[in-house]
């Protein structure tokens, strides 16, 4: 066998599959419709993101986790017009990923493939709830794990009081 394909018989062969996605949780607050106001309004609107990963007791088995919290102002006097919250869920099973890639993997590819289910329920939510559908933007999943680890590292290195 020639060095190529030595090498490449002992690259781990990375599997991965969806086996279920699903919402954990959601709640979408129409404050408007509350107060009773209507009329134009300019929005604007703020997106948290946070990620959470944890193995499951089956072995390869993993729960990755995306929270949204999404909340919306109007523009001209400040008033919130909307509050919507998301968790939304997928069990992977990931097998070949060696384990000093598990954890950035986990935050950034898994994410990546619930993304579009999540971008799609929250446009149908809030137009549902009486607004514009929402469109989430594509979010920088390698982005932010790096800043959850630089945040990670500075909270590690404050002193303890």
């Amino acid at each position: 066998m020639s060095e190529n394909g030595t090498e490449a018989a002992q690259a781990p062969q990375i599997k991965m599959n969806v086996l279920t996605q699903f919402v954990r949780d959601m709640s979408f607050e129409n404050i408007l419709a509350q107060k009773g106001a209507s009329g134009q309004a300019q929005p604007d609107v703020q997106v948290q993101v946070n990620l959470d990963a944890k193995k499951r007791p089956v072995d390869h088995q993993f729960e990755v986790a995306i929270k949204l919290n999404i909340t919306s102002k109007n523009k001209d006097d400040d008033t919130e017009m909307f509050i919507l919250e998301l968790d939304y869920a997928g069990v992977f099973h990931v097998e070949g990923v060696p384990e000093d890639q598990l954890h950035p993997f986990l935050l950034i590819e898994c994410p990546r493939i619930l993304f579009p289910f999540v971008r799609r329920i929250v446009s149908d939510v809030t137009r549902d709830g009486g607004f514009p559908p929402l469109n989430l933007d594509n979010i920088d999943f390698v982005a932010l794990y790096r800043q959850e680890i630089a945040r990670r590292q500075e909270e590690q290195s404050q002193p303890v009081n």
